[in-house]
């Protein structure tokens, strides 16, 4: 009897660890985009050429920049009108939880 109510209490101090980092990472992202997303620099969308190098369309004030990113280095490739860009809106699947992605991915698993 003694063991079971370890394992149990094992249990519930577990589920509580998961349920505090959950929330605390939750909270931690949350502040980190707030901190990021105040000025007036934003990627605007990333490209990957090769497992070092990217090409990043960025918003500096009003302006758009097209830029080249290394592993050690940044080169500007020219500026951009903003009619040029095709700025994609929020995709709902982009938001998807965790258990709707999860669903997905057994739905294709099945097929």
């Amino acid at each position: 009897m003694d063991s079971y109510l370890q394992l149990i209490s094992m249990l519930i101090i577990f589920v509580a660890v998961l349920a505090v980092t959950y929330f605390f990472t939750k909270w931690m992202a949350n502040y980190q985009k707030d901190k990021t997303s105040t000025g007036n620099i934003e990627v605007i969308e990333t490209a990957r050429i090769s497992a070092t190098k990217y090409i990043q369309i960025v918003r500096i004030g009003g302006k758009y920049v097209a830029i080249g990113v290394g592993k050690d280095e940044i080169t500007n490739l020219g500026e951009i009108s903003k009619e040029d860009l095709i700025i994609k809106e929020d995709n709902p699947e982009d938001n998807l939880s965790f258990k709707e992605i999860l669903e997905k991915i057994k739905g294709e698993k099945k097929k």
